[in-house]
């Protein structure tokens, strides 16, 4: 990509710290967006009858049109100015909250959530792009960490201020939140940014982008609706080949192309294949995990919810806990041996959460969420960090693009995967001998819509049989994705190239400090300031190599604006 040459001025302005201070609160919308949903879904599948399908769906929405256009977002920012479309997203985002809030079903909180991702798709990755035109290299380490933190702080309080809302408001407050803080970053957008943009850089691939879209939604609605429809149901059948024939079409094309969107021939690169997988699990287990468990802690254990948002906390403090301390644990051990530990870690956890039943209390599951969230911490950030650090110079920016992308595939196919088997056991073990039709089914769509049955018909049974129903669904849940995190150790241990010595390619890694930051933005934000540490270095390294070039060429560069 074409150097921008940032006017000096701009970073001298007083009232960058004030336009940061609109990125943060767009950034702390986004983060804790990704998940007050969850704790909100018990509530909504109540009022609205969502079944457990409807659930994932209102989760998805936002995960699949984010992942999709993430990339084609980036590139239209860089054409079209970044500024322009930051507040393009925001305003997309805005609209989007707007509907969530005047919602009455369940299509039109999906349509919401559509909305909301194609607006956060946009606001995510531009809003590491403006900061070079606010800031020189000396601050601009800084405001990463500053923007990071909003991203990291987002999550852990997305459960806990959903929960209060939802206990003091109807659900579509969990909408509602956003409008303020949204329109107060448009206006901040408006009068404190200036506007950059690279001329040079590629147009959008429509093409590769409807294919990306496409053949995720198809893969989800199959996956989805599998478990009500069955494995071999037409619809199932057709949704799940025509999401095939349309990612293989997208790959067909990714390779033809010379200048690629998703530059899919980095996965043969061992080192960044496997800690991009590596990555990528622990992002599916751990949206999963945060799509089964809000109603477990609700409907099973009974707690209203604010008191299952911040009963989610310990799987946060210890993920935030162990991804600001990985970074010296990886300079000590190596990140192989510090990725395989985080995953056998998880497994343990994941496993020890399995054998959880109707009568084991809180006291347990926070035991196994705390260390399920230092698994969590130490096998994402070095397998994000590596993953940057294994990229050529020439092409950091499509890596670390391809592995926000396929990270965020990854938390799309964990609700999808790991809630359609929740929805299936749930139903294979729910007693509903006796209940009239429409009632049973009604009690088949989720343990919240069988309580509220039971409360109707005056079953205490029905009651007893759906929690037990979803606890042994949640601890079939745990189980494979404890299997699936110890199996992935496994290849880490045994394939990934051996210790990083910090020498090599690993230490040329370079990029614009958007590209190589927003790698660690959607998902685990906690661990974001260690690699943004890296994009910081990278960025200033990478400008003063423009800089001589320039120089070369006669001053080159010195009038793209």
């Amino acid at each position: 990509m074409a150097t921008v040459t940032i006017p000096t001025v701009a970073r001298q302005d007083p009232r960058r710290w004030w336009a940061l201070g609109a990125l943060v609160a767009s950034m702390l919308v986004l983060g804790f967006d990704m998940t007050i949903l969850n704790v909100a879904l018990p509530t909504m599948a109540a009022q609205l009858g969502a079944s457990t399908g409807e659930q994932q769906w209102m989760a998805d929405a936002y995960v699949v049109v984010f992942a999709a256009l993430m990339l084609p977002a980036g590139l239209l920012g860089d054409r079209f100015g970044r500024r322009r479309m930051l507040m393009t997203g925001l305003g997309i985002f805005l609209a989007g909250s707007l509907l969530g809030t005047l919602a009455d079903d369940v299509s039109l909180v999906v349509v919401a959530r559509a909305v909301m991702g194609l607006g956060g798709a946009l606001v995510m990755p531009l809003a590491m792009a403006v900061l070079p035109a606010l800031f020189g290299p000396g601050e601009r380490t800084k405001a990463v960490g500053v923007v990071s933190a909003a991203s990291a702080l987002g999550m852990p309080l997305g459960p806990i201020i959903g929960g209060w809302l939802l206990d003091h408001f109807w659900w579509g407050s969990i909408f509602l939140i956003n409008i303020p803080m949204v329109a107060i970053g448009l206006t901040a957008c408006l009068l404190l940014l200036p506007e950059t943009r690279d001329p040079a850089s590629p147009k959008v691939d429509t093409v590769s982008t409807a294919l990306t879209a496409a053949g995720l939604g198809a893969l989800i609605y199959g996956i989805i609706e599998a478990p009500g429809r069955g494995w071999g149901d037409p619809l199932v059948l057709g949704m799940l080949a025509a999401a095939a024939a349309l990612l293989i079409a997208l790959v067909l094309r990714e390779r033809r192309m010379t200048r690629p969107m998703l530059d899919m021939s980095l996965l043969r690169d061992r080192a960044f294949f496997l800690n991009t997988m590596a990555a990528t699990l622990v992002m599916f287990v751990l949206s999963g995990l945060m799509f089964v468990l809000p109603q477990y802690l609700q409907a099973v254990l009974g707690n209203d919810a604010f008191g299952t948002g911040v009963r989610m906390l310990p799987m946060m403090g210890g993920l935030l806990v162990a991804a600001k301390g990985a970074e010296p644990v990886v300079r000590r051990f190596g990140a192989r041996a510090v990725i395989s530990g985080g995953l056998v870690v998880l497994a343990f956890a994941a496993i020890l959460g399995s054998r959880t039943d109707v009568d084991s209390g809180y006291g347990f599951t926070a035991l196994w969420l705390s260390v399920a969230g230092l698994g969590f911490g130490f096998a994402v950030v070095p397998s994000m960090d590596s993953a940057l650090g294994a990229l050529p110079v020439e092409r950091a920016g499509s890596g670390s693009g391809l592995l926000m992308t396929v990270r965020q595939v990854g938390s799309a196919l964990g609700i999808a995967l790991l809630g359609s088997l929740l929805a299936g056991a749930y139903t294979d073990r729910l007693d509903t001998g006796g209940l009239p039709g429409p009632a049973a089914d009604a009690a088949g769509d989720s343990v919240v819509a069988a309580h509220g049955v039971a409360e109707r018909l005056g079953a205490p049974g029905l009651v007893e049989s759906a929690n037990s129903a979803y606890v042994d669904g949640m601890g079939l849940v745990l189980l494979v994705s404890g299997v699936a995190a110890l199996v992935t150790a496994l290849f880490v241990a045994a394939l990934l190239p051996g210790r990083w010595s910090g020498t090599g390619r690993e230490r040329e890694t370079v990029g614009s400090g958007r590209e190589a930051a927003e790698g660690a933005m959607p998902a685990v934000a906690g661990g974001a300031e260690a690699v943004a540490d890296r994009a910081q270095a990278v960025a200033d390294r990478a400008e003063a190599h423009a800089q001589a070039q320039a120089v070369e060429g006669g001053g080159r560069g010195d009038g793209r604006q």
